[in-house]
């Protein structure tokens, strides 16, 4: 019997319809090829955890510059053209997307020597010390 053709196109829609739901009720809508983050402020430092499940550290590549954190990672793997494994035809394969990235705007300057990074069960940590304003700020007389 063969499947009607309009199923996966509803199936399709009622999914994106539920992302959409989700990202305006705060779950936030993934943007395909980027990676989700959170951002917190910590006071002292500023820490972004990111998801990268099945990838190695030697797949991502971060870098700080301008304020901006640069986030990207590459999956070694097969094209997305393949359509066969060792064991035959795949009947679905989702996971094709071999890279992703992010970029982070911070809103306040960091010490950009003190960054540093760690990779735990998929999960990317990174923590940026805050500039501490104190010593360098100068008080600005109005005439």
């Amino acid at each position: 019997m063969r499947r009607n053709p309009f199923d996966e196109i509803e199936e399709m829609l009622d999914r994106v319809s539920q992302q959409v739901e989700e990202g305006m009720t705060g779950g936030g809508l993934q943007v395909p090829g980027s990676v989700p983050v959170d951002v917190a402020d910590r006071g002292e430092e500023y820490v972004v955890t990111a998801d990268l499940p099945g990838y190695d550290t030697d797949d991502i590549d971060l870098t700080l510059a301008e304020g901006t954190l640069r986030l990207e990672a590459h999956r070694a793997g097969k094209t997305e053209t393949e359509t066969t494994d060792e064991s035959g035809r795949y009947l679905r394969r989702e996971r094709t997307r071999q890279s992703v990235n992010r970029r982070i705007r911070l809103p306040d300057p960091v010490e950009e020597e003190s960054v540093s990074a760690g990779y735990e069960n998929g999960v990317l940590t990174v923590r940026l010390p805050k500039v501490s304003g104190g010593e360098s700020s100068k008080a600005i007389d109005i005439e």
